[in-house]
């Protein structure tokens, strides 16, 4: 609706142009319903083109072979339109293009960090189509855990790419030279372990991030969802004063200070880099997908020396994976592509075949459960590793897996969460003490 205030002159259009150049963003999210596009009666059949909005070309590879299975089983023959945006612009952009009536994709990968912002008010289910109906099917096979984080109202918004367990990466050559076992029972064993050997040897059984917000969080969150906690409930509501977050990030703040975890950038640049090739890191705790955008392109020459292990437990209790990342896909509604475009994303996504080929291709690991028990994915060995069969080990934790939950101030939590982790690992604050004020600074700031 238009503002009361608004001059009677103003287009609703305009008026959101006004509140989105103003930086409205809650005012934006109400009145976006006003001029959401008008339902268009879809293409049924036929030639259609498909604007394909995405930020990485691994999906743009995946989605372009996916086509000749989505026109097999359908009446419809595929042109995509790519468009690539970065990760942190795209819902940016689709909001900007929303206001101005034109030029919205008619599928859109939205990176799970992104999709936060599309909970705000009634974005999500004014621009993106309900996938309820369409994944009912195979609903009882899906990895339910993955379709939280892109969910609103009990309605799902997008499929997620992936199933991003972490694991344990370690050099396999240096920890046996060292007499470490790969597979220490509990965190707080690591911990214990770790300690000795920094002491001893200068070196670090993990790494922390500790300079972009995000990944300074997503470092501690991995940790949190293991041990069964998380930054936000189901309702969205802050969730950080708890016995599981004051346990994982004891833990961490103790690692740092120990030295048994080594502080870095971030987990992809120059000083990981650094640490991976000189020996100085030994290994890291991150997701599946970790192993082809992390470890692989930091240090190829190392090939043969890394494993990948499942993660320790906590002695208080949670599972034996967490979870980090993830990139939704979804369709615009109202489209004249908009039947089409949820087609081609559940064929390319849902299809077992394409489950298959998303791991072989990009390391993204199935969301469907029946699918972790393919043999032929468990017989991929992977030569980096060793010959080691990952599958086999991810079958192993998935029924583990955590549920990641979202709030449309999921950008506020993170920027004042990371300073407090930051201050724990420093030992200026206890965990309970970072805890709570993280926590005060969030519903003040997300009160405004």
């Amino acid at each position: 609706m238009v503002p009361s205030s608004s001059p009677p002159s103003h287009s609703r259009r305009a008026v959101l142009r006004l509140l989105a150049a103003a930086g409205g963003s809650a005012a934006l999210a109400t009145a976006l319903a006003a001029c959401a596009p008008s339902s268009r009666p879809p293409l049924a059949s036929g030639d259609v083109d498909v604007s394909f909005w995405t930020h990485d070309d691994g999906y743009v590879a995946f989605f372009s072979d996916a086509v000749a299975l989505a026109e097999a089983d359908s009446p419809f023959r595929y042109r995509l339109d790519i468009t690539k945006v970065g990760a942190a612009d795209i819902v940016t952009k689709l909001i900007a293009q929303a206001v101005a009536g034109t030029g919205t994709p008619d599928v859109v990968g939205l990176e799970i960090g992104a999709f936060s912002r599309m909970l705000r008010g009634d974005i999500a289910p004014e621009l993106l189509v309900d996938l309820t109906d369409a994944v009912a099917p195979v609903a009882d096979d899906l990895v339910t855990a993955r379709l939280t984080p892109f969910q609103k109202d009990g309605a799902l918004y997008a499929l997620d790419s992936d199933t991003p367990l972490t694991v344990y990466y370690h050099r396999e050559d240096e920890l046996a030279r060292l007499g470490i076992p790969a597979e220490l029972g509990t965190w707080e064993e690591f911990g214990r372990t770790g300690a000795a050997l920094a002491d001893r040897e200068g070196l670090a059984l993990g790494a922390v991030a500790t300079s972009d917000p995000g990944g300074t969080v997503q470092s501690w969150h991995i940790h949190l969802l293991q041990r069964g906690g998380d930054l936000f409930d189901a309702d969205g509501q802050p969730s950080l004063e708890t016995p599981e977050a004051e346990d994982a990030l004891a833990f961490v703040a103790q690692g740092v200070q120990s030295g048994a975890l080594a502080t870095v950038a971030d987990m992809y640049g120059p000083s990981m880099q650094s640490g991976l090739k000189s020996g100085k890191i030994l290994g890291v705790n991150m997701p599946s997908w970790y192993a082809s955008y992390g470890i692989k392109p930091n240090v190829p020459e190392q090939e043969g020396m890394w494993r990948v292990a499942a993660l320790p437990r906590f002695e208080g209790g949670g599972g034996r994976t967490g979870v980090g990342g993830g990139t939704g896909f979804g369709a615009l509604r109202g489209k004249a592509a908009t039947d089409a475009g949820v087609h081609l994303v559940t064929t390319a996504y849902l299809e077992p075949s394409q489950q298959i080929a998303r791991y072989k291709a990009l390391g993204y690991l199935p969301t469907r459960r029946s699918v972790f028990e393919s043999a032929e994915l468990a017989a991929v060995e992977d030569d980096y590793f060793g010959g080691q069969r990952l599958f086999e080990i991810y079958r192993d934790i998935v029924d583990d897996v955590p549920e990641h939950h979202q709030s449309e101030n999921s950008a506020i939590m993170t920027t004042v969460l990371s300073g407090q982790l930051l201050r724990a690992y420093r030992g200026d604050v206890s965990p309970a003490e970072a805890l709570a004020t993280a926590t005060a600074d969030y519903r003040g700031q997300a009160r405004g």
